[in-house]
């Protein structure tokens, strides 16, 4: 079976396919060949898609679920430098919510934007726990404040500033998830030395695409530090076995709307 199906009459053996391949495991066309992956090179793919994106004729495929394969439509996605500018300005840590919960259709559907998150050799080591029930971010909230209250006295970093989030929540202020309604949690491999940076990013492109959807989010740290070290925490969550916490977010539909860009420190750039 080829590993890569090409359209005879769309190709015109520009060679582009050869050259971005990240691998280059792709032979060039030839009089007699189609660009092709021989057998050998097969399992160094990484399934990346370089080959077929960036084909200008579309004359190619990754035989990897091609029947899924949909079209891009001329000039999608293309937002003018300015758009984007203020698009990315305007995003703001989101800490007022209404109650009415985020459907999970539409989760779904920025979920499924970040799957398009880079991540090593593509190996896409990103999963995701949603708690979408606002009584349990409500339960995680309190064994996060749990587990501060085992850091009292000790030498950890944060031991001198648990006090004053323990007595707020004491006082019927959740100064931990803001009263959102929902959390998300990105968990990886257990072992993998580089799935941290690649949930962040996964996490990051949650967190732009969110506002375009109508929801608000915020880091959580302080879940993100609980569930990657209270074992209570991770019981709560079912976290399957042979897998870690990464990092949380906080989200859920804005109180409040944006009007304004705030100022930011000036641009520090060393040109070297």
């Amino acid at each position: 079976m080829a590993h890569i199906i090409v359209d005879q009459e769309l190709c015109t053996k520009c060679g582009i396919c050869v050259n971005v391949c990240p691998s280059h495991i792709i032979n060039p066309a030839d009089e007699s060949h189609l660009p092709h992956v021989p057998e050998e090179n097969i399992l160094r793919c990484m399934y990346c898609g370089h080959c077929e994106a960036f084909c200008p004729s579309q004359a190619l495929v990754l035989n990897l679920c091609p029947d899924e394969k949909a079209p891009l439509p001329e000039g999608a996605g293309d937002i003018p430098p300015e758009d984007i500018a203020f698009y990315l300005k305007k995003r703001r840590s989101i800490r007022h919510f209404t109650r009415e919960p985020v459907p999970k259709e539409k989760i779904l559907e920025v979920l499924g934007i970040a799957r398009y998150a880079a991540s090593g050799t593509n190996g896409q080591p990103v999963e995701w726990i949603v708690v979408h029930d606002p009584e349990k971010v409500k339960k995680v909230a309190g064994l996060t404040i749990e587990w501060m209250k085992t850091l009292l006295n000790t030498p950890h970093p944060m031991s001198g500033y648990v006090p004053a989030l323990i007595s707020a929540w004491e006082q019927g202020y959740d100064v931990i998830c803001r009263d959102a309604p929902h959390l998300l949690f990105a968990h990886i491999p257990e072992e993998s030395p580089i799935a941290s940076i690649d949930a962040i990013i996964a996490l990051t492109h949650f967190d732009i695409a969110a506002p375009a959807f109508g929801i608000g989010t915020c880091w959580a740290g302080f879940v993100g530090a609980a569930s990657m070290f209270y074992e209570p925490l991770q019981k709560e969550l079912n976290l399957p076995a042979g897998r870690k916490f990464a990092y949380a977010m906080m989200f859920g539909n804005p109180q409040y709307k944006a009007y304004g860009i705030p100022r930011r420190k000036p641009l520090q750039v060393t040109w070297q």
